[in-house]
């Protein structure tokens, strides 16, 4: 199936039973599963190649804040399609626990309700909040080992003690200036920063319960959910959040439109 975008009405119209070569989004097929983060990456749709940057935004924006969704066929059967595809390929009958992001967007809901259909009675969900901007630190020892203490290859280091000096009193102050701003300015500031995988502690559980849960939750399948894919800081984020208390579980990512080249921007 695709989704082309009719030009003079302004719309997007779905067909479920043909792809085109306007389709601006097609239901994946062989490039379903990528490694992102370290996990199985799946997802559900791709943007076409040539796409624009205006056309992809609104599509985005059409899916993820429709008015009454479960009232839109097209948008529902769109859902479906993807959540049936990954059904097929990793059985969600075998799952113990959906993980997702706090988001105004009802698709995380909608595709939970539907996986429900497919699991078993016992799973569990788990939505991770956003933490208060003073609670978000950034990973010093990782950023050193990657880039500061990085050498030459005649073995000499690249960095001299001054300049690292100088590099962490940088990261100090944008810590301290992301301590005292908003989250979603956080977010839009950071997002496409070359210190995004070092920010830490975006996210938290939202009960002590589900942090509990978490801890207690070993050697079992867990999907991890969410509506579109971008840069993947967000699903970074989740799977760090988890790691903190449990590397047992079998985890699985998730999205309803992703990207193949993710993996590029993941690490």
């Amino acid at each position: 199936m695709g989704v082309t975008f009719n030009q003079k009405e302004q719309q997007f119209v779905f067909d479920f039973e043909h792809d085109g070569k306007d389709d601006i989004v097609s239901l994946t097929g062989n490039g379903y599963q990528v490694e992102a983060f370290g996990k199985c990456f799946y997802y559900g749709y791709e943007f076409s190649d040539q796409v624009d940057g205006a056309v992809r935004t609104a599509f985005i924006k059409h899916v993820k804040f429709s008015e009454r969704l479960q009232d839109n066929q097209d948008l529902t059967q769109f859902i479906k399609k993807a959540v049936d595809n990954l059904n097929r390929r990793i059985n969600l009958y075998d799952y113990n626990l959906v993980v997702m992001p706090e988001s105004s967007s009802q698709v995380n809901q909608y595709m939970l309700r539907y996986i429900y259909r497919f699991a078993q009675p016992s799973l569990y969900k788990m939505e991770l909040v956003k933490a208060l901007p003073s609670s978000i630190s950034f990973d010093m020892d990782a950023y050193e080992q990657q880039y500061l203490d990085d050498v030459l290859e005649n073995g000499r280091p690249r960095y001299t003690q001054a300049q690292k000096e100088e590099v962490k009193q940088s990261i100090r102050q944008m810590i301290d200036l992301i301590h005292k701003k908003d989250y979603f300015t956080i977010a839009k500031d950071v997002k496409k920063s070359r210190f995004r995988p070092y920010i830490m502690h975006f996210l938290k559980f939202a009960s002590e319960d589900d942090k509990e849960l978490c801890r207690q939750i070993r050697r079992q399948n867990v999907l991890i959910v969410d509506d579109v894919t971008t840069s993947g800081s967000t699903l970074n984020e989740i799977l760090r959040t988890l790691r903190i208390l449990n590397e047992d579980n079998d985890i699985r990512v998730f999205s309803l439109i992703g990207r193949k080249d993710l993996m590029a921007d993941a690490l």
